[in-house]
Parts: structure tokens; C-alpha cells; sequence
């Protein structure tokens, strides 16, 4: 099995310095496309190789770059950012990234900002990421001096300069245009669209912002080409994806597997099934913001078509795993909290809808529910949904609330009945 992202990376040891990196084929792809290979072809690859955004939307990464209007249509600075902020609950892919193969991701920028024309490049890390902070500017050190980044790259005339950001530590920095405001020092909220970043973003310049490890894919698909990336995946997907698991398995950690690998093959092959005494209930597919999947239903393949055919979202593919000894209840109040907390406080429904409903389910939780709590919980799911809200910090958070509320119904009824939770 190919394992192109995570095949430099060694766990227990440092990572690959410049010179290491050099060895095992690192900036050739650089070397060999810049000057030599159109910008525009390098966008077609990434088009045709169905390669989707990492972070956890999925949407196309090609037809992403090819909203950017070109330097004839926009003259000026344009600008590549990578967005490494990484808050989501259970997700620790890119900084698995980041600090196993920060010249990965170097040589990702630098193709990805040529493709797309771009003469700026920011990397915008989560803050309490500091090693990954540390690893990253040294790359970027390294790639200076040997003449990869700054101007005229490889004699290309190709000029590129990367700075590494770090985030002030909140969660909506994740949502593309919130993270633009807090580049610029402004609150980070998120921004109306249309207009797109692509046309008007960082400093109203056409910008381009992908994920750690979409950017990572870049180098690859350019080197070996579509049919040799679309060829990777499984079930009809492309590529390969890091998959990962926390909770009560035996092997917690991050998997880099083929694109449409099952569920329950990634579970019990290489997290190692649950630990002795605890038997699987279901699954969050992709961190806290996406829903729950029941054991019986984790056949399903882990793509982005898949999950979003079973009425699901892949996330960022980093699955949460919930055992038949945790309560249920304890387990979604404990996501709400840290959506009410997060929220930027722009829209209403967001800013006091979440805080509510934290509040109602820590209130079941503790033996003070009423039956009437759990319509009115249904009701919020559906009020704080997909297009009611400015973002999709809420929608994301009500993912998981509203599977739960159907999948354990009677989780929910007996603590309101009992007036206390069964797993105290």
C-alpha cells in the first residue's frame, strides 16, 4: 500500500532535515515544474485528479483554484494560505503533518502558489502548535537559503515568499474568511460570500486557502499524475486520506489509508478493534462536527460521497469513537460546550442558541430534564441548521446533537425519568 503523505515520516524521531528531504526526492517536482510546466496545467492535474479539500468540506481543490481570476483579469499581489489552525475536536492530522514532514508541505506551498500565481504565501498555524510553529519556520529557513523560495526560484522567474502566522486560538479561524480577518487584525468573524476569497480575500486580493494536507497531496499529483493518485483510492474515490481514531480503541492515532477505505476495516485493523471490556456504540466519522454512525452501519466507506450519500459528512476524517460505557448524553453535552464556547458571537441563533441548548442538556444530564426538553431540543437542531445560521459553526455542531437525539433516544428519556444518569 502507497503512503505518499506519511512516507518520510518516522514516529520517535526527528523529522527529515533539508538535506534528508533532498535525498529522498524532496523539491524535485519544484525543480522540474517551475519555468518547465504552465501554472494552468498544474491546475488541470489537480482538477482532473478529484482531489478534495482535506479540512472537512471535500469541495474540489481544482475547481477551487480555477474561481481565481488570472493576473491579466487582476493584476497585483495574490496571495496562497495554508490553513493549519486545526481546532476541530478529535483532529490531530495536520499536525501530524506538520511536524513528521514540514518540507512537504514547503514544497505543496510553493507548487500551489505557481499554479495559482500567487507571490505571497502565509501558513496560518493553531498557536498551541508551537514545535509545528518551530519546524515549519526552520523549513522555510532551509528552503531560503537554497534558493527554493524568494526570487526567481530554480531560475524560473517565479518569485514566492512564505511567513509563518500564529492563530490566537479560536476555533472560527478554521472558516476561511474569519481566518482572513484575523490575518488583516481584525475580530475573526466570518465574511459574507459572495464575493468569493478567490476574488476578493486577503486585503480584497484574489487568495486561495486549503488545508495542510491538501496542500501536502500537491507535490504528488503533479510528480506522478492523475491516473497514478486516482488509482489510489477505493470505491471510486482518488488519493489517499489520514484517517484517525480516538476514543477507547486500542491504537489510537492517525492511519494514512486509501480514500474509500470501510469504516470498520479502519477500526479493527489498524486501531486495533476497542479495548477489553468496552464494545463499540458509534462513531463520530469525522471529528465533533459531523453525526453519528452506528456500529451496525460502520461497512460504510470513508469518502466524501459515501458519507455525504448516507446523509453524513466525512469531516476531517478523523473518527470519535463512543463505547458502550461512556454515556451518551454526557458525551454530546461535552461537544456543546465547546461549540457555546466557541462561537464568534456574530449571529443570534449561533451566539445564544448554542448556549441554551448547552445549558438544557447539562441539565438532563444532572437529573433536572423535562420530557418537553426533547422536542424542544429537535426543534433547535432544525433552528440552528444548514442555511439558518451565518457559518457552519452551528449546523456543525447540531450534527452530532441530532443523530444523537435518534439514535439514543432512550438514553435521553431515562435520565429525565430516572432523574439521574445511569453511568455516575
Amino acid at each position: 500500500m502507497e503512503r505518499p503523505l506519511t512516507q518520510n515520516i518516522r514516529p520517535g524521531e526527528a523529522p527529515l532535515d533539508f538535506a534528508a528531504y533532498r535525498r529522498a526526492g524532496g523539491y524535485e517536482t519544484v525543480r522540474n515544474a517551475l519555468g518547465r510546466i504552465a501554472p494552468a496545467e498544474i491546475v488541470r492535474l489537480v482538477t482532473e485528479s478529484g482531489l478534495g479539500g482535506c479540512g472537512g468540506g471535500g469541495f474540489p481543490t481544482g475547481r477551487k483554484w480555477q474561481a481565481m481570476p488570472g493576473r491579466e483579469e487582476r493584476p497585483g499581489p495574490r496571495y496562497f494560505i495554508v490553513n493549519a489552525d486545526e481546532m476541530e475536536p478529535g483532529t490531530f492530522k495536520d499536525r501530524l503533518l506538520l511536524e513528521g514532514d514540514p518540507h512537504q508541505l514547503i514544497e505543496g506551498v510553493i507548487l500551489s502558489a505557481y499554479a495559482v500565481q500567487a507571490d505571497h504565501a502565509v501558513i496560518f498555524i493553531r498557536g498551541e502548535y508551537t514545535q509545528a510553529i518551530s519546524l515549519i519556520t526552520q523549513a522555510i529557513a532551509e528552503a531560503e537559503q537554497a534558493g527554493l523560495l524568494g526570487t526567481n526560484i530554480a531560475g524560473s522567474g517565479f518569485d514566492l515568499a512564505v511567513h509563518v502566522h500564529a492563530g490566537a486560538g479560536r476555533y472560527i479561524c478554521g472558516e476561511e474568511t474569519a481566518l482572513l480577518n484575523s490575518l488583516e487584525g481584525r475580530r475573526a468573524i466570518p465574511r459574507a460570500k459572495p464575493p468569493l476569497p478567490q476574488t476578493s480575500g486577503l486585503f480584497g486580493c484574489p487568495t486561495i486557502v486549503n488545508n495542510v494536507e491538501t496542500v501536502c497531496n500537491i507535490p504528488h499529483i503533479v510528480k506522478h499524475g492523475v491516473d497514478w493518485y486516482r488509482g489510489l483510492g477505493r470505491d471510486g474515490a482518488a488519493g489517499t486520506k489520514i484517517f484517525g481514531a480516538s476514543g477507547r480503541v486500542k491504537y489510537p492515532g492517525a492511519y494514512e489509508l486509501p480514500m474509500g477505505t470501510p469504516m470498520d476495516e479502519m477500526l479493527q485493523e489498524h486501531a486495533g478493534g476497542m479495548k477489553p471490556g468496552f464494545a463499540l456504540r458509534a462513531v463520530l466519522p469525522g471529528g465533533a462536527s459531523t453525526g453519528f454512525i452506528l456500529a451496525r452501519d460502520c461497512g460504510i466507506a470513508m469518502s466524501f460521497a459515501a458519507m455525504a450519500a448516507a446523509g453524513n459528512r466525512l469531516g476531517t476524517g478523523t473518527a470519535i469513537v463512543l463505547d458502550d460505557r461512556t454515556c451518551p448524553v454526557a458525551f454530546i453535552a461535552n461537544l456543546q460546550h465547546f461549540f457555546a464556547r466557541e462561537s464568534c458571537g456574530w449571529c443570534a441563533p449561533c451566539r445564544d442558541g448554542l448556549p441554551w441548548i448547552e445549558a438544557t442538556l447539562n441539565a438532563i444530564e444532572a437529573g433536572a430534564g423535562r420530557e418537553e426538553d426533547l422536542d424542544l431540543l429537535a426543534e433547535m437542531t432544525e433552528s440552528l441548521g444548514p442555511g439558518r445560521t451565518f457559518c457552519a459553526l452551528a449546523p456543525g455542531a447540531m450534527a452530532s446533537l441530532k443523530t444523537g437525539l435518534g439514535y439514543f433516544g432512550e438514553d435521553f428519556r431515562r435520565h429525565i425519568r430516572e432523574k439521574s444518569c445511569a453511568w455516575n
